[in-house]
């Protein structure tokens, strides 16, 4: 049997007077930004694979298959834990699995500076960073605009999911400098530093629900006005739980085309670009502190570009706005062989602004119709169209490690991933407007 919905549990609930008239600062935008300070300490890996490879590869010798092996690892698990992860915090608390996800991180980080054989980078690098940045994925993001706000939901996910280009605008730089010296294991510490940081921030003030506050979700002046927030905490198994939506959620053709998006979108951001981009720059003679400098300025242009999508998921239709966001990536990725060089030319500046501003940008609107389609199960759907992403992700960072040890260039990932993300676009194209009548038929909210 279910337990009541948040916020509607007693008499008193329905009479309060709205939670932004009784507080300066309602609560759900503290929560927002402990979420997002967390979602920084937990990006720090993301920077660091592209960084430390080079490095790796010098003292141990390890091929680059071997080490993209690792980060696929990494992103499988990533992925895969997202939809069970988004069921614990139903079951158990956003605040327990966010504490206990940036600890697995943190050990994971540190514990790398002690290997010195190639399983024990995948242990580190691919099991517990894996586990540990999964329940951190971006279906946190999710979880947290559906239990926290009525309204203003795409502008939250948007600034939710920037904190991971936050992430890596933060560390990148200090890890690229700390991998050229003192050396990659010091860079190593710095990440678990990072994610261990967050902790306390997020035992003290990550609420679970605003009824733990009590108060309503921002923006919401009765019970009933938050009623398209999360489901009530069901009392099951949350591996179950997970399963049993994905089942039910199977059923739709537009989850299918979401899982297939993502899928390219992983391939082409975390995947690609963000595992192999500076080795690529390397192999054209370009210094990898100054290819780092160009990743971190793409992900300045991420937070900017990640915010207005949410901006504009608030007002327009979400699947036009994907399949624009796809579209423009595969038209950068189609150039970018021919603007890596080993000094940065203006026209690479401009690459890098405009794939910084379409980095994740497609997170606010695949959200969006996860919640139209899906209604209360969207946070667990989103979960399950993230590991999508990662295993487009994990997939891409392997394919391009293999292309470039047997072609000795990655000239024919980028364009293979060119043509993936007009695939994208077009899928995204293609999604019924109605979708939500047919899915609320088989997905009961």
């Amino acid at each position: 049997m279910s337990a009541r919905p948040a916020g509607s549990a007693d008499v008193a609930a329905s009479t309060r007077p709205p939670s932004g008239r009784r507080h300066r600062i309602h609560p759900a935008w503290t929560v927002a930004a402990v979420a997002f300070l967390a979602l920084v300490g937990a990006a720090g890996f993301r920077a660091a694979p592209g960084v430390l490879m080079v490095p790796l590869q010098q003292e141990f010798g390890w091929s680059t298959t071997v080490l993209s092996a690792a980060v696929s690892i990494n992103l499988v698990l990533f992925g895969l834990t997202a939809p069970f992860a988004a069921a614990l915090m139903e079951r158990f608390g956003i605040r327990a699995v966010t504490a206990v996800a940036l600890a697995l991180i943190g050990a994971g980080s540190a514990l790398t500076v002690l290997v010195n054989q190639s399983w024990q980078i995948l242990l580190t690098w691919g099991l517990l960073i894996g586990l540990g940045t999964g329940s951190m994925a971006l279906v946190f993001a999710a979880t947290i605009a559906n239990t926290w706000f009525a309204t203003r939901r795409g502008l939250v996910t948007g600034i939710l999911t920037a904190g991971s280009a936050a992430g890596q605008l933060v560390f990148l730089p200090f890890i690229a400098a700390l991998a050229q010296h003192p050396g990659w294991r010091q860079a190593s510490l710095l990440i678990a530093a990072g994610a261990l940081a967050v902790v306390p921030l997020v035992l003290k003030f990550l609420k679970n629900s605003p009824a733990d506050a009590g108060v309503l979700p921002y923006g919401a002046e009765t019970p009933e006005a938050s009623e398209a927030g999360p489901a009530p905490v069901p009392r099951v198994n949350a591996a179950v739980r997970a399963l049993r939506v994905l089942r039910r959620a199977s059923r739709i053709r537009t989850f299918w085309a979401l899982v297939a998006g993502f899928a390219i979108c992983g391939a082409t951001t975390n995947g690609l670009i963000g595992t192999h981009f500076i080795p690529s720059a390397h192999d054209h003679g370009m210094p990898e502190t100054t290819a780092a400098g160009l990743l971190a300025v793409v992900g300045i242009f991420d937070i900017v570009g990640t915010i207005a999508s949410g901006w504009l998921t608030d007002r327009f239709n979400p699947r036009v706005l994907l399949a624009v966001y796809y579209q423009f990536r595969g038209i950068g990725l189609l150039v970018l062989p021919l603007l890596l060089g080993a000094e940065v030319q203006p026209s690479m500046i401009v690459f890098v602004v405009i794939y910084g501003l379409d980095w994740v940008a497609t997170v606010p609107p695949t959200a969006a119709i996860c919640r139209q389609v899906f209604g209360a199960d969207g946070g667990v759907v989103f979960g399950w169209v993230f590991a999508a992403h990662q295993l487009g992700a994990a997939a891409a960072a392997l394919a391009a490690g293999a292309v470039r040890d047997a072609t000795g260039q990655y000239t024919y990932a980028w364009f293979a991933a060119a043509a993936m993300c007009t695939i994208a676009a077009v899928i995204s194209a293609t999604i019924r407007k109605d979708a939500g009548r047919d899915a609320k038929v088989v997905v009961p909210a």
